[in-house]
């Protein structure tokens, strides 16, 4: 029997109503804060994804999966969707249209090779947005407010904003001078990945994950320590915003993100579990990647929430703490006959009670009128409507409330009409 790859994920129905759930109200927050949807491709030329999240990033070095396609062109399999998005921007001159523009995406695959871990596969889906052209941090904000909002809209609690600047490429260069000259006389006991990155990018090295390196690095010069005005004026006129929109954060100076596109504002949102604390949500302003991807000089701002961890974590809350509105799936009528003859107009009336919007369903597998009546039970249908040869000769249904076996006539013209008032109250 095959086997899904490890990493991936099939959904299978009784967990895609609650994916349908979650996306529907990212959608709505999106739309509600001016955003409008985009889609890109699953595959992007490898170059873009080099360029953007840099040489020095563990998603470039280890975790992208890359081939060659049969015209002998390096391709990779989507890892993150900003730089996919600043193409398709670019690409399609949206530039040029009215900014700022604002963007979002939803269910979006993308895929990392590395080992599987809580609520984030190889194969993963993500809610994004990105803003280009706004400079302000009135645009950092806005986003952070979003996604705490939505979060707490389904049911999450234990909510945190820990944010940081990481300058600009005014200040960031004699930061990385001091910081590089910490860095060398640590060289031998940090990790061979984090011995790489003091070449090739410093600040990566905040993100290690090993815990001998954090404990080597705890003592380290910070970028906050040596903002420019600019970044500076940004960062104080960020957490102002947050304040007045009630949001508590705190300022976490090592937080450096895993890409190198990152300047100024970078934000994560953590909620606590048992199993310890989870990133739900991570961004920040990227000002020179669109620039860097061939486009003209402009501010730009996002976020990238992991669709498969949020529905982990809401799994793990008690049924009063989920908000989350599930839609429903049942029938709302069964459309059941007394034998195979009757078929043909049971099919019709299904489609009767279906062209009034009324979930309906019928049996498709020749089964007795009592095997149909269990059919129907299981699905958890609401009611069912029942043909026979007389009630069709009288031009009347018969429906019948599951809840409470009640029946009663309808004619058949009236029927969809008539039950479909009777759901509405």
């Amino acid at each position: 029997m095959y086997k899904v790859l490890k990493g991936m994920k099939d959904v299978l129905p009784t967990e895609s109503a609650r994916w349908r759930a979650v996306e529907r109200e990212m959608r709505k927050a999106a739309l509600l804060a001016g955003y409008k949807e985009i889609r890109t491709p699953v595959v992007e030329q490898t170059e873009l994804f080099a360029r953007s999240a840099g040489e020095s990033s563990d998603v470039v070095r280890k975790e992208m999966y890359t081939f060659l396609d049969k015209g002998d062109r390096s391709i990779t399999l989507k890892p993150e969707s900003t730089a996919s998005v600043v193409r398709a921007f670019l690409e399609s001159g949206l530039y040029a249209q009215a900014l700022p523009m604002k963007l979002y995406y939803v269910n979006a695959p993308h895929f990392r090779y590395e080992a599987p871990q809580s609520g984030r596969l190889r194969e993963h889906h993500q809610f994004g947005m990105e803003c280009f052209g706004a400079s302000q941090p009135s645009a950092d904000a806005e986003l952070i407010v979003l996604v705490v909002n939505l979060l707490k809209s389904f049911g999450l609690k234990n909510l945190s904003v820990r944010i940081n600047s990481i300058g600009c490429p005014s200040c960031r260069p004699n930061y990385q001078k001091t910081f590089k000259e910490y860095l060398d006389q640590k060289h031998d006991v940090l990790c061979k990945a984090c011995q790489e990155r003091i070449e090739i990018n410093p600040m990566r090295t905040l993100d290690c994950k090993e815990e001998k390196c954090k404990a080597e690095l705890v003592d380290a010069p910070v970028m906050l320590a040596h903002l420019c005005e600019e970044c500076t004026d940004h960062f104080t006129l960020l957490k102002k915003y947050l304040d007045n929109a009630g949001i508590d954060f705190m300022v976490e100076d090592r937080i450096v993100r895993g890409l190198d596109y990152y300047t100024k504002t970078v934000f994560e949102v953590i909620t606590k579990t048992p199993q310890g604390e989870l990133t739900v949500c991570g961004g920040g302003r990227y000002d020179g990647l669109i620039k860097e991807l061939g486009g003209p000089a402009m501010p730009a701002v996002g976020f990238g929430m992991g669709i498969e961890r949020v529905l982990m974590i809401l799994d793990e809350l008690d049924s009063e703490q989920l908000l989350l509105q599930l839609e429903e799936e049942q029938p709302q009528v069964f459309v059941a006959c007394l034998n195979k003859s009757l078929a043909i107009h049971a099919f019709e009336m299904m489609e009767s009670f279906r062209s009034e919007g009324l979930r309906a369903e019928m049996d498709h597998q020749g089964r007795s009128l009592k095997a149909q009546f269990k059919y129907a039970d299981k699905l958890g249908a609401q009611y069912m409507a029942i043909l026979g040869d007389d009630e069709l000769a009288k031009g009347v249904v018969k429906l019948r409330d599951m809840s409470n076996k009640e029946e009663w006539e309808v004619a058949l013209s009236d029927a969809p009409a008539a039950l479909k008032e009777r759901l509405s109250k």
